[in-house]
């Protein structure tokens, strides 16, 4: 090498990069294509309720927009319209009575296990809504749960974004009319029988997302307030997984696009083929003006 001689780096393409950032998303995608296989149905068996359960459900209303002028009760005691906690983010809603001994307490204990799992936080990206479905619950006993799980999830702020309410019968009734949520009294047990799930919901108050049973997926979740945003959260990693997953109402879940997947899987090789071309002829270049 000669004395006084550099050397010369070239910069890698940004295309490059982005291709690196896109890769691992593109590999799960994949990978969750074989994950998704549903299991052989038993059309044999038959769907026998017991008489408590009869009429019990969560029936999806997309689109639909909850009963913003439906007065409650905030955790302190307060008279507040529903529509206060609209506006500006959306909004995870859960329906539980908070004096239940089972599949409420799952439901809250679950969805504060996915919530934080997700970067984005209660109070700054979205808002979170409780709401008894039990008339004769009272704001104390809400101000109990609420103390406990803001406790549990463990960020800063979470208090002024996470509301727990109650109300009298009229406006629960107005809102588990409108998102669709049918529970009864059990008079031999004393308790309500009552589906399971959580809602999303537009900045406007409208459904957006339902999310069944007691085991919430932080991406399903994350990917439902990104969209019930208008995107106007989230990452570049989100806007691939949304191209990637498509929700399916009949399953309260985002489920793999193959289609699109197959067009993302296409031009992320054609973008490595342009790299790799570009790099070996800038390399080619290089080694034919150091032998001259």
């Amino acid at each position: 090498m000669k004395s006084g001689a550099c050397i010369r780096r070239t910069r890698q393409p940004v295309v490059s990069r982005r291709l690196l950032m896109a890769i691992p998303v593109l590999l799960a995608c994949a990978g969750e294509a074989w994950a998704q296989k549903e299991p052989p149905r038993d059309v044999s068996a038959a769907d026998v309720r017991p008489a408590a359960l009869v009429g019990v459900g969560l029936d999806q209303k997309l689109g639909e927009r909850v009963p913003l002028d439906a007065v409650f009760r905030d955790e302190t005691g307060r008279d507040v319209r529903l529509g206060e906690y609209f506006g500006a983010r959306p909004v995870v809603l859960t329906l539980a009575y908070y004096e239940c001994p089972m599949l409420c307490t799952q439901v809250l204990t679950d969805l504060v296990s996915a919530l934080k799992v997700l970067s984005f936080d209660v109070g700054k990206e979205f808002t979170a809504v409780t709401v008894s479905f039990n008339p004769k619950e009272r704001p104390e006993l809400a101000a109990a749960k609420k103390e406990h799980y803001i406790a549990r999830y463990g960020r800063p702020g979470a208090a002024d974004g996470w509301h727990f309410l109650t109300g009298d019968q009229a406006s629960i009734d107005r809102l588990t009319a409108a998102v669709g949520f049918r529970y009864s009294y059990d008079e031999q047990t004393k308790q309500y029988a009552h589906a399971t799930g959580v809602m999303i919901l537009t900045p406007d108050g409208r459904l957006a997302r339902y999310f069944y049973g007691v085991d919430y997926s932080p991406r399903d979740v994350r990917l439902g307030l990104v969209e019930a945003a208008s995107r106007r959260i989230g990452s570049p990693v989100d806007q691939i997984l949304l191209f990637c997953y498509h929700y399916d109402p009949t399953k309260g879940k985002y489920t793999l696009l193959a289609l699109n997947l197959v067009r993302l899987g296409g031009v992320a090789t054609v973008v490595a083929l342009g790299t790799f071309i570009v790099v070996m002829r800038r390399r080619e270049k290089r080694a034919r003006s150091g032998s001259g």
